[in-house]
């Protein structure tokens, strides 16, 4: 009887889909709920992350890893999460692959940025622009163990070394030095917006310039033939210059040998600008007279038409009637 009851139990199980270890639900796993979401999270490298993995939001496990698997090109892993439907998240939430513990298990841990919008919803994707990892514990000590053997460890000895010898000896010195960067950069933050105005005025400056660009570019371009010009009259130019300065060797020498002669004569003239300057208005008045002798402006009220009307004293010491 044993080969009819094997053979009719192998026909049972070629007939129905064994379960896997990873289709079994672990204990003390999430709550998915009645109505869990399906997203797919893209990643990079999923380093050793396997189905029924945790997927946390704040540390609090929220659903499980279902599949990974690779896209179809083959450029990412994507891995497929189920989530308690209750959990609020925005419709562009982050996705990090994280490490419980020194050599605990992979998790994927979902984040909401600051700004996040929308609802995530089932059959939502996690692009990789949003997605990330943190370093391996074998890339850390990787990193430590060239630091150790080809990094700059004995470089910091010598470079420590110098920097004493250096230094020795020299401690006033360089206290007085970091006292006045102390100073200066106290001045500095003293002058903050005064300096942050000039920056914006030559920022102004800046933009002025390279907005009148052309116009600079066609002024230069005109100052050219000019400076050829001047490149071709230097010497007429280093003559004029040495002439000038001739001239004016001789003009300070032609007023120091004539000194003492023109201030005898502005002393001489000292005296007729003052009385000049005595005669007041009696000068100007006087010049009127001599240019309208004999008939003066007062005799202009005494015409009256084709005739003047006016009355004469002559003096009879003049020899006059």
């Amino acid at each position: 009887m044993r080969p009819p009851v094997l053979l009719a139990l192998a026909l049972l199980l070629s007939g129905c889909s064994v379960p896997t270890a990873h289709d079994l639900p672990l204990p003390g796993g999430a709550d998915l709920g009645d109505r869990p979401l399906r997203v797919v999270v893209e990643f990079d490298d999923v380093l050793d992350l396997v189905p029924q993995a945790a997927v946390k939001v704040a540390d609090v496990p929220v659903g499980r890893v279902e599949d990974v698997a690779l896209s179809e090109d083959g450029s990412v892993a994507e891995v497929t999460v189920l989530i308690n439907g209750s959990v609020s998240l925005p419709a562009d939430a982050l996705a990090r692959l994280r490490q419980s513990s020194l050599l605990g298990e992979k998790y994927v841990e979902l984040l909401a940025p600051e700004d996040g919008e929308g609802a995530l919803t089932d059959g939502a994707r996690v692009p990789l622009a949003r997605t990330g990892r943190n370093p391996e514990v074998e890339e850390v000590l990787g990193a430590l163990s060239l630091l150790l053997n080809g990094g700059g460890i004995a470089q910091i000895r010598d470079i420590s070394r110098e920097l004493n010898r250096a230094t020795g000896g020299r401690e006033p010195q360089i206290r007085s030095l970091l006292e006045q960067l102390d100073v200066l950069s106290t001045g500095l933050d003293g002058h903050r917006d005064e300096i942050t105005r000039a920056l914006d005025g030559l920022d102004r400056l800046a933009g002025t310039l390279d907005g009148e660009r052309d116009r600079i570019g066609h002024v230069l371009d005109d100052l050219e033939p000019g400076l050829r010009v001047l490149e071709q009259q230097r010497g007429d130019l280093v003559a004029l210059l040495t002439s000038l300065d001739t001239l004016s060797d001789v003009a300070v020498d032609v007023v120091r040998r004539s000194r003492d002669d023109l201030v005898a004569d502005l002393e001489a003239l000292a005296p007729v600008l003052q009385q000049l300057a005595a005669a007041g208005e009696d000068l100007p008045r006087s010049l009127e007279l001599l240019f309208t002798y004999p008939f003066t402006d007062a005799v202009l009220d005494g015409i009256r038409g084709d005739y003047l009307n006016t009355h004469v004293t002559l003096n009879p010491r003049t020899g006059g009637g």
